[in-house]
This record gives C-alpha cells, structure tokens and sequence, in this order.
C-alpha cells in the first residue's frame, strides 16, 4: 500500500474524525434504523432507506481512514526545518509577474486544502517545488498552463 505523508495535526485531525465515526456516529446511525424499523412498512419506507445509505458511506469513511492511518507517514515538526521544501515545510512564494506572495504548508495528499494554504505534495505546485530552496525559479507544470514561481521563504 502506498504511504500517506500526515503532519501530526493532520494524524490527530483524522483519528479523531474516526474515533467519532467509530462511536458517537454509528450510534446515531443505529437509533436512526431503530426508529425507521418501527415507524413502518420495511418494504417502502424511505427513512430506512436512507438510514441504511448513511451507515454504508460512515462504514467505508472508517475503511478509508483505518486504511490511511494505518500506512501513515507523520512528518513530525523537526523534520521540516532542513533548508529545502518537503512535507511539513512552510514556504513563501512568488509568482513570475506578480508582486503578491503566497504562503502554503506542504502536506500529504489526505490533508490537502489549498483555501486554507494546505498545497499537497502531489499537486503541481507541491512536485514542482519539492526538494528545491530559497531563491530557486522553478516552473510549474499545471493543468491551466505552465508558470514560474520563486520560493522567497522556506521554513
């Protein structure tokens, strides 16, 4: 299986999503088909249908992240403090043309979120600037199109 890159924040952020998928929510999900048992037909009865539809998607969401956090690897803070960009580094940088800086995470795949300045190590940006240090160009091979980018800052 392939391995994951995790932040220890993004680990802690998805084990607690499964401890709750593994309680509170299957819970919630057995008292749901209890109730839609008992409230009528089984034959045409859309609650029950629809009970049954969520504990299939909060089943394979718990596959999914066992899974995960099974083949995790956690990059721990110390590990990004080497002078070129890897998971768990913070970078600061600049695209050609623009007088405007961008500072991004770089993370693992499973913790991506770019409106929240998470770019995944799997991403066009993140393999462009991986393994590079401050003050390289480096150009990016996007989908809309190819650019240049100067990392400014990397932390």
């Amino acid at each position: 299986m392939p391995t994951s890159f995790l932040t220890r924040e993004g680990y802690d952020k998805l084990q607690e999503e499964l401890d709750f998928l593994r309680t509170d929510k299957r819970e919630q999900i057995a008292v749901r088909l209890h109730e839609a048992i008992e409230g009528g037909e089984l034959l045409d009865n859309a609650e029950l249908e629809a009970a049954k539809n969520e504990q299939a998607f909060v089943e394979g969401r718990i596959k999914e992240l066992e899974i995960l956090l099974a083949t995790a690897r956690v990059i721990e803070d110390h590990a990004a403090q080497a002078d070129c960009i890897q998971v768990g580094s913070k970078v600061i940088i600049q695209e050609e043309g623009s007088k405007d800086k961008e500072e991004y995470t770089v993370v693992g795949a499973a913790e991506a979120d770019p409106a929240k300045g998470k770019v995944s190590n799997e991403s066009p940006l993140g393999k462009a600037i991986f393994g590079h240090k401050e003050g390289d160009k480096v150009q990016v091979e996007a989908p809309a199109g190819a650019f240049m980018v100067k990392v400014i800052k990397v932390s």
